[in-house]
């Protein structure tokens, strides 16, 4: 396999944008480049509109004007999209009326009570414990300290930092729990707040201050998303072939170190030049020992890679615990599917700790759950017959998906590149 592929830009980096541009509508309209298209921007789109907030463009540059005015009996649909879910309801607060969210029937299970809890603690009236839950703005947010665990989820923080600035006292953030799940995330939120403006004190470990103030309309640029390069570089590692991602910045905000890391780690060749990553992948690979809590979403590719390691070798994934509670259980989903595939896949009170063993075909289920349905694509490369279920659900953050792999798969994306 010889081929590049050019994956669109980071959702992260999208709805954390499309979020600060709509606080900052008071200060002019902010234009977003390079933005996602996808079910979880298109989501966080209609959810800022349904606040009032114009948001015009139909590709990826976007424009962001108007202001937070929700009409009474607004209603938020979160789909399945965390980032909708946690982020979205701090800015309802700062409207004068009564937004109603919900979601697909999964996102019911996703957790939210702390959040909620924490929004009532800054002053904000809000009715029920879960999907579907009512915001009941009063056209302010006091602010001030709040103590969360944000174990099951960094958004938790990262919706609480994002809003901050707009609340009258602005918002000191206290993680109570023992780990920060994803922190790359809270990180990446920090740096974009402080690209708008804002003040932000994270110089204590699990705490973080947001001084109240103007957040600045501004021209955001959005980076590839490094997390959706992941199971074209894995295609890499498996197949022995070499795979570029054009695109790949410099100097990121994503948590381009730890995936460099996970892969050589696997025996890959890495090359960075200025505008790509390239990774050349061994001939075999063996079991790794790796602790995920930081890059948790990479958990499903990981986990197919080590099924796929030499025979007999173990790979124990550790600090993912807080995936039981994503778009499904993934620990237990990847156990399903990769046992029921003749491979050896046990859970931990964290994690995963699998045993390679020969695989047969079959059917690899998705769970509605994009990540686990490009886990089920990795595999299928080694493993004849392998068919994933609705590998439609990758439209969630990377909608054309398909189209990439088969021409990754075909070496027409290298084509392409070179302009041949």
């Amino acid at each position: 396999m010889h081929a590049t592929v050019a994956v669109p830009g980071s959702k992260s980096l999208t709805n954390r944008a499309l979020v600060l541009a709509a606080l900052a509508t008071p200060h002019g309209p902010s234009t977003i480049r390079g933005a996602l298209r996808s079910r979880d921007t298109d989501l966080m789109i209609a959810a800022l509109q349904a606040l009032g907030v114009t948001i015009e463009g139909t590709g990826e540059e976007l424009t962001v004007s108007g202001a937070i005015a929700p009409a009474e009996g607004a209603h938020i649909d979160c789909g399945l999209a965390g980032t909708v879910l946690r982020f979205v309801p701090p800015v309802a607060a700062l409207g004068s009326a009564t937004v109603t969210f919900d979601g697909d029937a999964q996102a019911r299970a996703r957790p939210i009570a702390p959040l909620l809890d924490a929004l009532r603690g800054l002053g904000v009236r809000i009715e029920g414990d879960g999907l579907p839950f009512s915001v009941r703005g009063t056209g302010s947010v006091a602010g001030g300290t709040v103590r969360i665990d944000a174990s099951a989820s960094s958004q938790f923080v990262s919706g609480l930092l994002l809003c901050g600035a707009a609340f009258t006292d602005g918002v000191t953030v206290v993680h109570t729990g023992e780990t920060v799940p994803s922190a790359p995330h809270v990180a990446m939120t920090v740096t974009m707040l402080r690209e708008a403006g804002v003040d932000v004190d994270d110089g204590q470990p699990n705490r973080w201050r947001v001084s109240p103030g103007p957040i600045s309309a501004r021209r955001w640029v959005i980076e590839p998303d490094l997390s959706n390069a992941v199971p074209f570089l894995a295609a890499a590692v498996v197949s022995g072939g070499t795979v570029r991602i054009a695109g790949w910045p410099r100097d990121s905000i994503q948590p381009a170190a730890t995936i460099i890391s996970l892969l050589e780690k696997l025996g890959a060749v890495v090359q960075h030049g200025d505008t790509h990553l390239e990774v050349r992948g061994p001939q075999t690979f063996d079991g790794i020992d790796v602790d995920l809590n930081e890059v948790g979403e990479l958990t499903p590719a990981v986990a197919a890679l080590a099924t796929l390691a030499s025979e007999g070798s173990v790979s124990r994934l550790r600090g993912v615990a807080h995936l039981r509670g994503h778009e499904t259980d993934r620990l237990a989903a990847l156990s399903a599917e990769i046992n029921g595939l003749g491979g050896q896949c046990e859970e931990t009170s964290d994690g995963l700790v699998i045993t390679a063993r020969p695989l047969r075909g079959g059917l690899w289920r998705s769970y509605a759950d994009h990540r686990m349905a490009t886990a089920g694509a990795i595999v299928g490369l080694r493993v004849p017959g392998v068919r994933v279920e609705d590998i439609e659900t990758t439209s969630k953050t990377l909608p054309n998906f398909p189209e990439l792999w088969a021409d990754m798969m075909s070496g027409q994306a290298l084509d392409a590149e070179a302009g041949a």
